[in-house]
C-alpha cells in the first residue's frame, strides 16, 4: 500500500512539473485581464472539474478576488442572470468538450464576456471559443485505468492557485486583507483584534522596590499573572517573573537576603496598546516570553499587561 502511495504522490508531481513547464506569456494575460476587469471572476465545471472550481472561487474570493462558483446546469436554466456583462468567466473541462460547459459559450459571447478556458486540449472547443487558454495538460492520469480524473484535477486545482498567489501578489494584499474576509476564525482574531482589547487592565500586581520576599510573594500569587511589577502604572522600573524568582532562590536560597532590586529585570518588553495582536504575539515568541507590558517603552508607564496564555 506504501508503495501505490508514493507512486500515486510521484505521478501527480511529475505531471505537475510538466504542466509547470508548459506555462508561458498566456497566464501573465489571464492574471492582467483578472486585474482590470471591473466585475467578478466565475468559475464554472462541472463533475470533478466542478469541485476544483469550487474551491478555485472559494481561493479567489478569500485573497482579495471577488468571485463565485456557478454551476453550468443551474446556469442553462436560469443562473445565467448572475452572469455580467464586465465579468470574468473561467470555463474549467480537462477535454475541453463537457457539453454542459460548451452550451453556455454562444451565451457568454452574446454577453460580451471574458472567456478564460482551462483545458487540457488547446485545440479543444472551449479552448478555440477562449479568449485565453490555460494548458494543464497532463502525462498521465494517477489512476491505473486512466479513467479517474487525479492528475488532472491536482493541475487544475494548483492552476487555480497559481492564478490566486499571483493575484494576490499583483494587488500587495495583506495580513490584515485576509483577516477582513476570515473574523470568524483564530485568525481574524489575531490580524484584526488590537492589544487593547484583550489586554489585563484590573487587579495588576504592582510593589514596590522594598518589599519583602514574603510580599513579592503574596503579590505574585494574587495577581496569577506569573509576574510583579515593581514600580506604579506611572513609572516602572521592573518586572519579576516566576523564571526570575526560581534562578534568584538558586543563587541565594537565603530568602532574607533576596532584595526586589536584585531579583528583577529592568528592561522589560513594552508593547503599544493600539498594536495588533497578531504583533504582539510574534514579539513574544520572538524574544521568549509570554507577558509584555502595554504602555509606552519611553516614558515607563502601563496601561495593562497582555499573556499569551492567561490563566
Amino acid at each position: 500500500m506504501k508503495e501505490i502511495a508514493k507512486r500515486v504522490f510521484n505521478t501527480e508531481i511529475e505531471s505537475l512539473r510538466f504542466v509547470a513547464d508548459a506555462i508561458d506569456d498566456e497566464f501573465t494575460k489571464v492574471v492582467e485581464a483578472i486585474l482590470h476587469a471591473s466585475g467578478k471572476v466565475i468559475v464554472i465545471g462541472i463533475g470533478k472539474s466542478g469541485i476544483i472550481g469550487k474551491k478555485i472561487a472559494a481561493t479567489f474570493a478569500s485573497t482579495g478576488t471577488p468571485g463565485f462558483f456557478l454551476h453550468p446546469g443551474e446556469a442553462f436554466h436560469g443562473d445565467l442572470g448572475m452572469v455580467g456583462k464586465n465579468d470574468i468567466v473561467i470555463l474549467i473541462s480537462y477535454s475541453g468538450e463537457t457539453d454542459e460547459v460548451l452550451k453556455l459559450i454562444p451565451f457568454l459571447e452574446w454577453n460580451k464576456n471574458v472567456i478564460i478556458g482551462i483545458t487540457g486540449n488547446p485545440n479543444s472547443t472551449i479552448a478555440k471559443n477562449s479568449h485565453f487558454h490555460l494548458s494543464i495538460n497532463i502525462i498521465q492520469e494517477a489512476c491505473p485505468l486512466a479513467l479517474a480524473p487525479t492528475s488532472s484535477t491536482t493541475a487544475t486545482l494548483v492552476m487555480g492557485d497559481a492564478l490566486a498567489v499571483a493575484l494576490m501578489e499583483s494587488r500587495q494584499f495583506q495580513h490584515e486583507d485576509f483577516a477582513r474576509f476570515h473574523p470568524g476564525g483564530s485568525l481574524g482574531r489575531k490580524l484584526l483584534v488590537r492589544v487593547k482589547d484583550l489586554m489585563r487592565t484590573d487587579n495588576l500586581p504592582f510593589i514596590s522596590d522594598d518589599a519583602s520576599f514574603t510580599g513579592l510573594l503574596l503579590r505574585m500569587s494574587e495577581g496569577r499573572l506569573g509576574m510583579v511589577i515593581v514600580g506604579d502604572a506611572q513609572r516602572v522600573k521592573g518586572i519579576i517573573t516566576d523564571g526570575d524568582l526560581r534562578r534568584a532562590l538558586v543563587r541565594m536560597p537565603d530568602t532574607s537576603k533576596l532584595a526586589v532590586a536584585d531579583m528583577m529585570t529592568r528592561t522589560p518588553v513594552f508593547i503599544d496598546e493600539n498594536e495588533f495582536i497578531h504583533k504582539a504575539e510574534k514579539v513574544m515568541i520572538e524574544k521568549q516570553i509570554t507577558a509584555v507590558l502595554v504602555g509606552s517603552a519611553t516614558d515607563r508607564n502601563i496601561v495593562g499587561i497582555y499573556q499569551i496564555y492567561s490563566q
